[in-house]
């Protein structure tokens, strides 16, 4: 089963509908940007997801935010992942109390074998159901949310071999290729689920339906007999 993750929810109304959708992850954003949200909104945000059944995991996105702050702010907001999009060292990694999602950007001339490398050492520092590893896009020096997607053929043998998400420029008219290409653990979308800079529920439904129906297909489930 493929996870998804909607990343930049700023709504309760989004929130709901995207989990009732069957996202299994949502992120908010806590730092500048127009995804922006308060901690006291983000709580209100996960108050409400919380009464769905079954709920999806709560993300916080941060960028080298003293870890003191990244840990009272997960904990005030009652998040289940903290997602760390910056630069930040496995040993800063180490400092934060909430099972983390860490993400590598993918440059153009990005190394696989170094990329496996850099995960291959995370997992030795944070225990693997504490961990997941995300690998995104890299556009302008920004830290995520570019919409533009890295070469995902470098993503394939990584993705043989950890359990990892990718994100960067998906939508629910390409993630087909991605999932046919490198067979993910999960995928992360933000900007490819948006109309008018805004979340737009019908393609947070369309991705989802998109990548359930890759799913079924891909164990059989389409076949007769």
């Amino acid at each position: 089963m493929t996870r998804v993750k909607i990343c930049g929810i700023s709504d309760i109304e989004t929130a709901v509908a995207a989990g009732k959708a069957g996202a299994d992850f949502l992120g908010m954003v806590f730092v500048p940007s127009r995804r922006q949200v308060a901690p006291e909104q983000a709580r209100r945000i996960v108050i409400a997801v919380s009464q769905l059944n079954p709920r999806p995991q709560i993300v916080g996105v941060f960028v080298n935010k003293p870890a003191e702050e990244v840990n009272r702010i997960a904990d005030y907001c009652q998040l289940d992942w903290t997602q760390l999009s910056g630069d930040e060292s496995w040993d800063y990694c180490k400092q934060i109390q909430k099972p983390l999602i860490r993400v590598f950007h993918i440059p153009a001339n990005a190394c696989q074998v170094e990329i496996s490398t850099e995960i291959c050492k995370g997992y030795t520092i944070i225990a693997p159901r504490q961990l997941i590893c995300l690998l995104d896009s890299t556009a302008g020096g920004a830290y995520g949310g570019t919409g533009k997607p890295f070469h995902w053929q470098i993503a394939k043998p990584v993705a043989e071999k950890f359990p990892v998400m990718i994100a960067g420029g998906l939508t629910p008219d390409n993630v087909e290729e991605l999932l046919e290409l490198t067979h993910p653990w999960g995928v992360d979308v933000s900007t490819g689920v948006e109309t008018g800079g805004k979340k737009d529920i019908a393609k947070i439904k369309a991705l989802i339906d998109t990548i359930h129906r890759i799913d079924f297909e891909q164990t059989g489930g389409g076949r007769l007999g």
